[in-house]
């Protein structure tokens, strides 16, 4: 009868698997390995176990040899951005964040995981980015306090993006970007590494996607094989993983905006909170053209909402129903008091 070995059971030149010895480094500086033997023996060494305890998996499934050849690169790229430098793991608390996290232990080298808090993210990812172990960054102003001194953001109006997201931290940024992600992503990144501006050129990193060309299958399949707790958002009501998900500030005005009108009926405050901050803003800039066009922060609001452009809503507007009191629309379609 067949037993596997522990670590301790194998002879010391048989104890880096077959991926440890193409990468360099012992199976004792990452998360799992394989031995050469191609038994399937794990020796965790992050927190996730207790120091020193080891576990035997089952036989990996999940791990395709396409899978596995992504893996390698991805680790290697990895490895690179860390070879004289300590790199950024840009982490969002998205299922692909946590795959990018989970590379990076695995390549061994030392890197900063670090979450922006944009102070608009869905519940349970402050927690899910405490749970990993994630550095905090907070801002100096919260998303509402920007709506105070600017106005409604848009897609020609990125301020909440500039202020609470996109801005340096450390000269190499490790980033989950895929382009199976959206046809514009598919069309934007080419290269697995490039040079990202934040505003100007002296304010740049040099940035690395090491998982650009997997697909949502893959992200899946790897999260199942190596046993990650993602954010509680992925999942279905019957456990399963929903990889078309996303993950991003609620109510986020970059959304289709019927995705968005149905974040604001899932989280109702929301819409008080954007009208209270707009209303701020109205009332400290009386010259703003957002006023002249709409008298009153409700009517803004529907506008900035519901409507992809602006004949539409002046075709709502002045329609058959004649004058439209917006606060009472607001009140009656996401159940509200104004």
């Amino acid at each position: 009868m067949n037993v596997k070995p522990t670590i301790d059971d194998l002879p010391a030149k048989k104890r880096n698997c077959s991926t440890c010895e193409y990468r360099g480094y012992d199976c004792t500086s990452h998360s799992i390995c394989r031995t050469a033997e191609r038994w399937d023996v794990y020796e965790r060494t992050d927190d996730r176990l207790p120091k020193g305890e080891k576990h035997i998996p089952t036989t990996f499934e999940l791990m395709t040899p396409e899978l596995q050849k992504k893996v390698d690169r991805a680790v290697k790229l990895i490895q690179q951005a860390g070879r004289d430098a300590i790199p950024e793991v840009a982490y969002s608390g998205g299922k692909d964040s946590d795959v990018i996290l989970e590379l990076a232990r695995m390549s061994g080298i030392k890197f900063r995981a670090i979450y922006r808090n944009t102070t608009i993210d869905p519940p349970g990812t402050i927690a899910h980015v405490k749970e990993n172990g994630v550095e905090i960054l907070r801002p100096k102003q919260t998303f509402f306090q920007l709506i105070e001194q600017n106005g409604f953001p848009n897609r020609f109006m990125r301020f909440c993006c500039r202020y609470l997201k996109e801005y340096k931290v450390l000269d190499r940024c490790i980033m989950g970007v895929r382009k199976a992600e959206s046809t514009k992503r598919a069309e934007r990144y080419n290269e697995p590494t490039e040079c990202r501006f934040y505003g100007s050129k002296r304010d740049h990193v040099e940035a690395f996607y090491p998982i650009l060309d997997w697909s949502d299958q893959d992200v899946v399949d790897f999260i199942k094989e190596r046993g990650i707790k993602i954010h509680s958002l992925y999942y279905r009501e019957d456990g399963t993983i929903d990889p078309k998900r996303r993950l991003g500030c609620m109510c986020c005005p970059l959304a289709f905006y019927k995705k968005r009108i149905e974040q604001f009926k899932e989280h109702p405050n929301m819409v008080k909170a954007y009208i209270r901050a707009g209303q701020k803003f109205r009332e400290t800039h009386p010259d703003a053209k957002s006023i002249k066009t709409h008298p009153t922060i409700y009517q803004q609001f529907v506008r900035d909402v519901f409507f992809e452009r602006q004949q539409k809503f002046e075709e709502f507007a002045g329609g058959m129903f004649g004058d439209i009191d917006y606060k009472q629309f607001l009140t009656d379609y996401f159940h509200i008091d104004l």
